[in-house]
């Protein structure tokens, strides 16, 4: 979809409204320089992938002087992935249940969007008030839980854990969808929900209520509740919050999940692609330094995460094997 012009400017046009490259010229010792304009679809604000994509972009913008990379906001995964497919958006953030379903073509034809890189590890689990009195995830049962915001990945990712244990999200649960994923730590502070369920490490959700002057805990499954959710659905994996992760959470908390991708379109051409995982592996540090949860973005990752290499963009395993990643 790219199209090189004199030499200096790409320019594509996704149904017409995207323009990805453009011939913005910036002086480096009076010669032009092309910069190649990356859309990024993140998700709604007050969640942890605008957080994500925004200090991604950040660290890119800063060390390749050819890229502009362009967060913008949407309404998550379960958006991100059909305006990757409309050529809406170059690249996407998309949580690994909805990654999963549909490059496995759960409920929807398969996709052929393809991974730029892994993200994080998303341990999922709740976070209530510390004087709460809810100590498991049965006692949560019947009462109203936020879980996520509408057409995140996280809801997703909680219908899978708690099938596993044999409950229903939206019977057993008085289930709440946000508009803003930032809504939901006020509402647990407040009592409206009694608990949130989240993910990962350094989610901006779980840091609010743990930061919170009356403190928080957090619930996730057991050993015995771990082996029953991969008996049922093995993707999920045993997956380790680390101590520290979160104010005043002093043990470690496990709990099952996956990985988040960052996903591309299936037309994003091999040369912008092998561009885009150089110049990431070249800020695999900085990124770690600017975000916790960054410090799991790696080439070694991408691949150890990747469910089968042929997902990988063509552009990025070139690069992986040139680096000596991928063989």
């Amino acid at each position: 979809m790219l199209s090189q012009n004199s030499g200096f400017a790409y320019i594509a046009v996704c149904a017409g409204v995207l323009l990805l490259a453009t011939g913005a010229a910036a002086q480096d010792g009076g010669k032009a320089i092309s910069k190649t304009t990356i859309t990024l679809g993140t998700a709604t604000p007050g969640g942890g992938f605008p957080l994500y994509g925004n200090a991604l972009a950040e660290v890119m913008n800063a060390t390749d002087a050819t890229l502009v990379i362009e967060p913008r906001n949407t309404r998550g995964s379960n958006e991100n992935i059909p305006l990757l497919e409309q050529g809406q958006l170059d690249i996407a953030l998309v949580a690994g249940e909805p990654a999963f379903e549909a490059f496995m073509g759960i409920g929807r034809p398969a996709t052929r969007l393809k991974i730029l890189t892994a993200m994080y590890s998303n341990p999922g689990m709740f976070v209530v008030r510390a004087d709460s009195p809810y100590k498991s995830i049965r006692d949560l049962a019947g009462h109203p839980v936020a879980f996520g915001a509408k057409g995140s990945g996280l809801p997703i990712l909680s219908r899978y854990m708690l099938d596993g244990l044999g409950l229903k999200q939206d019977e057993d649960f008085q289930a709440v969808y946000l508009d803003r994923a930032g809504d939901g730590p006020a509402m647990v502070l407040d009592g409206r929900v009694a608990a949130l369920w989240g993910a990962g490490i350094g989610w901006p959700g779980f840091a609010a209520v743990a930061a919170s002057p009356g403190g928080a805990r957090f619930i996730a499954p057991d050993t015995e509740e771990i082996a029953r959710i991969r008996t049922k659905h093995s993707f999920l994996k045993p997956l380790t919050v680390p101590a520290g992760s979160y104010p005043n959470q002093n043990d470690p908390i496990h709990s099952v999940g996956s990985w988040s991708f960052v996903l591309t379109r299936q037309t994003l051409p091999d040369g912008v692609a092998y561009r885009l995982a150089r110049t990431l592996h070249g800020v695999e540090a900085a990124f770690c330094e600017k975000l916790k949860q960054a410090c799991e973005t790696t080439a070694a990752n991408t691949v150890a995460a990747a469910p089968d290499i042929g997902l990988i963009h063509p552009g990025v395993l070139k690069y992986l094997r040139e680096i000596g990643v991928q063989k």
